[in-house]
């Protein structure tokens, strides 16, 4: 029936082909056994026929290796939350960004020590904008690929101002931990904050200057390299300072290409009795320094952008006395900020500052906001409807547009060290 030859041979093989097509008539391919060959084909296919004939043992250890293989898939751990970190982690705006960075740190070790979110683990990955604005484009950019639910960050207002077209196209949250620009005050979008405008706050440090240290003509320094919260900032200084019988004598901008020297002499030119400095913290102690060369007595202070750990190493001696306003009460005795200072420390050898405690906060708003989220609710939903966070110095609630009110305090520096004034 069957020839041996070439031929032959190839026509076998088109019927066993044909055997094996499930509208084989004889014989379905489903149940289809080796035995139901011909004993033609199976003399020329010799080699397939004993491979596929197999012992019953290897059969059923083949069975258990798929089984446990997909156990193991079925029990392998879930795909981790991701979540991202956009700050200055170089530069001259660097203590910020490590700060921020670090505190998220802290607040992501914690939960995952807690279990996680809905026993996912908690991935942070951070990203340095080198407070530039294409740089934080790209860095925004490359977390949003990364498929993260929530950006922490920026530290900077500029930035924030920047990044955020990106972020309300991708629909996914931006919570800041330091940016206090009024121009994104009250606008319903993609943005949150954990810190008041500077609107909410600036009149303090005017009262404070005005009643407690009787100036009446200050020059205000501003940093342009952060325009969008040094002008803030100075804007409602002004106004509130003009108000109570203040006068604004001069208002310099500069950027870190700047000689501070050259700016030192031009801030005393028109011998004010008071400067205000709204810069960040290595430029405001660089910067007092030089003013402190060419004049000892003049009143000098800062925004709250300035109040970090690296203004007290820098500026040494010249700063002693210079009033500084905080967004972080320095000597407070509640005990959740008692237990974060410490962990904080003890994680990173150094005290957090305003830019640890807030990234902290900001991060467990994200984090618990992720935890009590609901199918079919967006995390920008899940943070609203949340009601009431509890922040490490103070609780933290957010109206419908992701604004807040936190409260600021004013110290001086002492013996090196901020002492606050009450």
């Amino acid at each position: 029936m069957l020839s041996g030859g070439r031929l032959g041979r190839r026509a076998v093989m088109t019927s066993v082909l044909a055997y094996t097509r499930p509208r084989w008539r004889s014989v379905p391919a489903a149940t289809a056994r080796l035995d139901d060959l011909l004993p033609e084909v199976r003399m020329l296919l010799p080699i397939t026929i004993a491979v596929i004939r197999v012992p019953p043992i290897w059969l059923l250890m083949v069975t258990i290796l798929i089984t446990l293989g997909t156990g193991l898939i079925a029990c392998s751990p879930p795909e981790p939350l991701r979540i991202g970190f956009l700050g200055g982690l170089s530069g001259r705006v660097a203590d910020l960004g490590i700060g921020g960075r670090n505190g998220a740190i802290l607040a992501v070790e914690m939960r995952n020590q807690q279990g996680g979110i809905k026993g996912r683990r908690i991935d942070l990955i951070a990203e340095d904008d080198q407070q530039d604005a294409e740089v934080a484009r790209r860095a925004v950019t490359r977390l949003l690929a990364r498929q993260v639910k929530v950006i922490i960050g920026p530290m900077t207002s500029a930035m924030a101002m920047v990044v955020l077209p990106q972020i309300n196209a991708a629909g996914i949250p931006l919570i800041a931990p330091t940016v206090t620009t009024n121009a994104l005050t009250g606008i319903d979008d993609q943005f949150f904050r954990v810190v008041a405008p500077t609107a909410t706050h600036v009149f303090k440090s005017a009262e404070h200057h005005f009643v407690a240290h009787g100036l009446r003509r200050v020059t205000l320094v501003c940093d342009l390299r952060n325009k969008a919260y040094s002008e803030s900032w100075a804007g409602d200084f002004r106004r509130a300072f003009e108000a109570m019988g203040g006068s604004i004598i001069a208002e310099l901008g500069f950027d870190s290409s700047d000689s501070l020297a050259t700016l030192a002499t031009k801030v005393l030119a028109d011998k004010p009795d008071g400067v205000m400095i709204i810069a960040n913290s290595v430029d405001t102690g660089l910067l007092v320094q030089q003013i402190r060369m060419r004049n000892a007595s003049v009143h000098l202070g800062t925004a709250e952008w300035a109040a970090t750990e690296r203004l007290l190493e820098l500026g040494g001696k010249a700063v002693e006395g210079l009033i500084v306003a905080q967004y972080v009460d320095r000597e407070s005795k509640a005990a959740a900020y008692l237990s974060f200072r410490h962990a904080y420390r003890e994680r990173f050898a150094q005290e957090p500052g305003f830019a640890g405690l807030t990234a902290f906060d900001a991060t467990n708003v994200a984090l618990d906001a992720l935890a009590s989220q609901s199918s079919g609710q967006t995390l920008k939903e899940a943070i609203l409807v949340h009601g009431e966070y509890a922040g490490a110095q103070s609780p933290i609630r957010f109206d419908g547009n992701g604004d807040t009110l936190r409260d600021t305090f004013l110290s001086v520096i002492r013996d090196g060290e901020f002492r606050s004034l009450r």
